[in-house]
């Protein structure tokens, strides 16, 4: 009889623990809790899109990814993930760009700003002043996805290691939080993780892409189950702004102007960052987009400027730039052949016609179900507003400043340094 009570007192309270586990289980698939902010500005910076559906990574495992791994880091200046580019804002726990959503467990995923949103100073010992809206050419996204492919990879990416670290940092993490960590969270992390890495294999046998650019759309064909194996396309491109949208409507839109629907483009990149479409936010994007269509870079520094050269260099503009760089120009906003751009080709090779067929799935019984994607045969040519936050420039960013855009190419260098956000105002253009 004592030995049955006893199996009876282990089975109810192995049933109860199992209860428990199977409760956090099913936590974790059902609450969809994004963190949310009243103000704009935080919404653009800190806001959930959605993109936390394919991309997340348990917040508390983020945390302590660099304290444990950090040979996996970037020999780069700063701490932890400021070495990728990533901008912090004082008193604000996780760096501009980054999103949290409570499924179960927080995530911690990307939004609009992280490729949007950069930094400029006047000296090398200045502040800097974070500008939203325009490109991040400080940031190196896939040296962060790297770095996460390589801590999930490594053999020390154990639960005990990881729960361990959590509860140094946050010491609300109970005990019944490590279970779940344990049993659930770290090893589905691991799997997914692996299995991400696996399927981005394709970086490998590309140039690495650096900070300030990303290959758009080869990872679309990573999520359409694309054959890479023979695709040597380098779609890396520059990083583009957010400014003035409403005025882009209509405009043929991306490096190769691909598609002419703002909100449509705004989709794709949610996409890109990691949403699918069931998790996309509509919501929380129709607030940023809203918030863009009008939003103004910031002028140049106007003590800066010679008010005679400026009005001459302005009717140079008229005579040869206008027809293809001023809202309204004739050719403004569309798509100019490889043949007369003389640029490289790879970023048009990378789209390609299979692959704008099937971002045109995408949405499919959707009220907003894609429909602009195209492939074209050449770049677009934009309206030049903020111009002067866009550098490096051209579609590859292999033009460090607007100085060097006017001389011949054979004049321009070869080779430059990104990543600084000093600016040379007299060149325009990051030292």
């Amino acid at each position: 009889m004592r030995c049955s009570h006893r199996f009876a007192c282990f089975s109810v309270a192995l049933n109860i623990f199992l209860s428990g586990i199977f409760a956090a289980r099913a936590q974790l698939i059902d609450r969809n809790e994004p963190e949310t902010h009243a103000n704009i500005l935080d919404h653009f910076k800190f806001g959930s899109i959605g993109a936390e559906e394919r991309a997340g990574i348990p917040y508390w495992i983020w945390v302590v990814l660099p304290e444990i791994f950090p040979q996996h880091l970037p020999k780069r200046p700063g701490n932890g993930y400021e070495k990728f580019g990533f901008i912090f804002e004082s008193g604000k726990p996780r760096p501009i760009g980054t999103s949290l959503r409570n499924r179960g467990v927080p995530l911690v995923g990307l939004n609009c700003a992280t490729c949007h949103t950069g930094t400029i100073r006047d000296t090398p010992g200045g502040p800097p002043r974070v500008i939203l809206g325009m490109p991040a050419h400080q940031f190196d996204l896939q040296s962060y996805q790297r770095f996460l492919f390589a801590c999930i990879r490594d053999p020390g990416f154990t639960a005990e290691r990881i729960v361990t670290a959590i509860q140094r940092v946050n010491r609300d993490f109970s005990w019944f939080d490590s279970i779940v960590y344990k049993l659930l969270v770290v090893p589905r992390t691991r799997r997914q993780g692996t299995e991400l890495a696996t399927r981005f294999a394709f970086f490998d046998r590309r140039p690495p892409q650096g900070p300030g650019r990303v290959d758009t759309f080869n990872p679309y064909k990573v999520m359409f189950n694309f054959d890479l194996s023979a695709d040597e396309s380098v779609g890396t491109a520059d990083l583009p702004m957010l400014f003035d949208q409403r005025r882009r409507e209509g405009l043929w839109l991306h490096w190769d102007g691909n598609n002419n629907a703002v909100t449509e483009r705004n989709k794709s990149a949610a996409i890109g960052a990691g949403a699918s479409e069931t998790s996309l936010d509509l919501a929380a994007m129709r607030r940023i987009e809203d918030w863009i269509l009008d939003l103004k870079p910031p002028a140049f520094p106007g003590e800066r400027i010679d008010r005679a050269k400026a009005a001459a260099g302005r009717a140079l503009f008229e005579q040869h730039c206008a027809e293809c760089h001023e809202f309204g120009g004739r050719r403004t906003g569309q798509s100019l052949s490889l043949a007369e751009v003389g640029t490289d080709p790879e970023r048009v090779n990378s789209f390609t016609a299979a692959l704008a067929k099937r971002m045109n799935t995408i949405g499919t019984g959707r009220p907003w179900k894609f429909s602009h994607f195209r492939k074209t045969n050449g770049y677009a040519v934009m309206p030049l507003d903020g111009v002067w936050l866009r550098a490096p420039f051209l579609h590859n960013g292999s033009v460090p400043t607007l100085r060097d855009l006017l001389n011949e190419p054979r004049e321009r260098p070869a080779v430059f340094w990104r990543g600084c956000d000093v600016y040379d105002y007299d060149a325009a253009g990051f030292i």
